[in-house]
């Protein structure tokens, strides 16, 4: 009877595989993420999920950008953006006439040499080089969210384990994105309510309902389970309400600076 009970512990105690943590991740997220922070973060658990994911997005953008009624649409909205930022200098004394019509040559040349092979094996290393900078550059926030504000036992390393792990939701997103966009011959960023519903995201009511994303909730969601059991905490509730509370926060800091930076809707 001992020895059946000392292999039943051993046996709980026995690390889960990578492929027992990919499915765990949308069945049982938070056993799963308990099991994994028994053992020490592992490399492999964020970098490879988070390589794929980086992997599809450039692969959608490829596919994406290989319909012409896309690709063309998608060159329209980049020039007008442009056009109105350059109106606004003009307006405010920043630039002449004469120099604003330059300048939008000049990105003319440039939006057409972009627009090719090379301009897209360009964007595809743009890509992997901002994707994984601003990985981490996120990760280190809700660190020291997580380590100083909720007073959570773990490491960067941890950090980063729960953050790469919800990677794999996120393709499932970059999947449904790109066969949306080829479905209705238009250019779609997320899954949100506004982007289905072709609603400008400048507006107040396109922002709002682009924060109705079912993708994006349940990621945050995952996200806040899985840093709150790598961090050793029995308080589930209140990691999610944060992670959500910083992803809404973040939008609204965005929202408001794209009225005066017009680059900043990308984000």
């Amino acid at each position: 009877m001992e020895d059946y009970t000392n292999f039943n512990q051993n046996e709980e105690e026995a690390e889960l595989s990578f492929s027992d943590k990919i499915a765990g991740i949308f069945t049982e997220p938070t056993s799963t993420f308990e099991q994994i922070a028994k053992f020490p973060p592992k490399g492999i658990d964020w970098f490879l999920p988070f390589f794929i994911l980086l992997l599809l997005v450039i692969g959608s953008q490829w596919l994406i950008m290989s319909n012409p009624i896309i690709k063309s649409d998608a060159i329209r909205q980049q020039r007008a953006a442009q056009e109105e930022y350059l109106q606004k200098e003009v307006e405010s004394g920043n630039l002449s006439q004469a120099q604003a019509d330059e300048r939008m040559e000049m990105i003319d040349r440039q939006m057409e040499q972009m627009s090719g092979n090379i301009g897209m094996i360009i964007q595809s290393i743009s890509i992997f080089v901002m994707g994984f900078i601003i990985f981490f550059v996120v990760v280190l926030v809700y660190y020291l969210i997580v380590k100083f504000a909720l007073k959570g036992e773990g490491t960067y390393s941890s950090a980063l384990v729960a953050n790469g792990l919800v990677s794999f939701i996120g393709m499932i997103q970059v999947i449904v994105t790109t066969i949306l966009s080829l479905s209705f011959d238009r250019l779609m960023r997320d899954t949100s309510v506004a982007s289905l519903m072709n609603i400008e995201k400048t507006e107040l009511a396109g922002f709002l309902l682009s924060k109705v994303d079912p993708f994006s909730i349940w990621s945050y969601v995952i996200l806040g389970i899985g840093l709150a059991k790598m961090f050793k905490s029995e308080d589930v509730k209140k990691y999610i309400i944060v992670i959500l509370s910083v992803w809404v926060g973040w939008s609204i800091i965005v929202y408001i600076l794209s009225k005066f930076v017009p680059f900043m809707q990308n984000f």
